[in-house]
């Protein structure tokens, strides 16, 4: 790391601008650009989220009220509000898009091995799910949610094993979540962690059929019959573990196999589930151990709305509303490069929290931390 370099810059510095390029050059999204390049829009939009920014007003003055240090920044000069918005406006945000997906490759590679779970099984483990951002009917008529409000999904299958994204799908509010099981890529081996709304037999049967896991809380309104019964461990809190077969009409003809039913009492909040899963060799108290783990991507959304900018958005079509959701969710992947790169022992909240209060600092990072 180069010495006089500010904090804010030690973190792009690991952003690679020649897959940036690929990118730009796969939309055209430099045509007519003059001064103000889709890199430019990236630091800015970057600035603002690594800042903690309310608005796209509030990132543009703390720039001008440092434009001495905006070419260290890469930036150059002070940016006018109409320039970056229009460039949000008509900027591809599948240019954002492809180059967060590159950056959580990289990610993913430097991750490779780690496990932050309790539980030690060959495959990965993803956990599926998805936040939902309110926002209002009257102003983002794109995103119908419901009669009254206008909303966003961010659906995102999370490797639980290394806390990085594995796939991410921005819908409108009123797209059903079990729709995303479609999209997601489905791993031999691999195990997929998710809750009642995902429970799609047909669906469900697909990821068999990949010769995958899944584990999923099953609905109260579960037809089936009992074909035979493991010992339960009461001490464990496993109150039954069966082998069954669907008997409803539709579910016994879209999932023709014999499932998995464990049933589970956590005294820890005096609740008891009951979970399906296609997987019957590992242990009864691993599925439930693997469901728990489930609250990783819960965190996940939590932690990203707290610290990025994405539960209010600096522009009302779909195009800058997805614009900043990929700038953002690159810029977590890009702190979590960095931590790796440099061998750091804080939390990426941690970094976060010291690039907000002094994005300006000259002092080399992995000497902060």
């Amino acid at each position: 790391m180069n010495k006089g370099r500010m904090a804010f810059t030690q973190i792009i510095d690991f952003a690679s601008q020649d897959l940036f390029k690929v990118c730009v050059n796969r939309y055209n999204g430099n045509y007519k650009a003059k001064e103000f390049t889709c890199w430019k829009q990236f630091l800015c939009m970057a600035f603002g989220q690594l800042t903690h920014r309310q608005s796209m007003s509030d990132t543009l003055l703390c720039l001008k009220l440092n434009s001495d240090k905006l070419y260290h920044l890469g930036i150059g000069k002070a940016i006018n509000k109409s320039t970056l918005s229009r460039a949000n406006e008509s900027r591809d945000w599948r240019i954002y898009h492809d180059y967060t997906l590159k950056l959580i490759d990289q990610a993913k590679k430097m991750y490779e091995g780690e496990n932050q779970l309790e539980v030690n099984l060959k495959g990965s483990v993803f956990a599926l799910d998805s936040t939902t951002v309110d926002l209002c009917l009257e102003v983002f008529l794109w995103a119908p949610f419901r009669s009254t409000k206008a909303a966003v999904k961010i659906h995102t299958l999370l490797d639980l094993k290394i806390s990085i994204p594995e796939f991410i799908f921005i819908s409108t509010g009123n797209v059903h979540d079990v729709k995303t099981m479609d999209l997601i890529p489905v791993q031999k081996g691999s195990y997929y962690i998710m809750d009642k709304a995902y429970v799609d037999f047909e669906r469900l049967y697909a990821i068999r059929q990949e010769k995958a896991y899944f584990v999923v809380r099953a609905k109260e309104n579960l037809k089936f019959k009992r074909v035979k019964s493991r010992t339960p461990d009461e001490k464990m809190g496993i109150l039954c573990d069966q082998d069954i077969l669907l008997t409803g009409i539709n579910s016994s003809t879209r999932y023709p196999e014999h499932l998995r039913r464990i049933k589970f009492y956590d005294s820890e909040f005096d609740r008891t589930f009951v979970f399906l899963t296609n997987n019957f060799k590992i242990k009864a108290q691993t599925v439930t151990q693997l469901y728990k783990h489930r609250w990783g991507i819960e965190l996940f959304f939590k932690w990203v709305k707290q610290n990025l900018k994405i539960q209010s958005f600096w522009g009302f079509s779909e195009n800058p509303v997805k614009t900043q959701i990929w700038i953002a969710i690159s810029v977590y992947v890009l702190v979590l490069i960095v931590r790796k790169k440099l061998e750091l022992a804080s939390s990426t909240y941690e970094i976060i929290q010291y690039i907000s209060i002094a994005p300006f600092e000259k002092r080399p990072i992995h000497k902060v931390f």
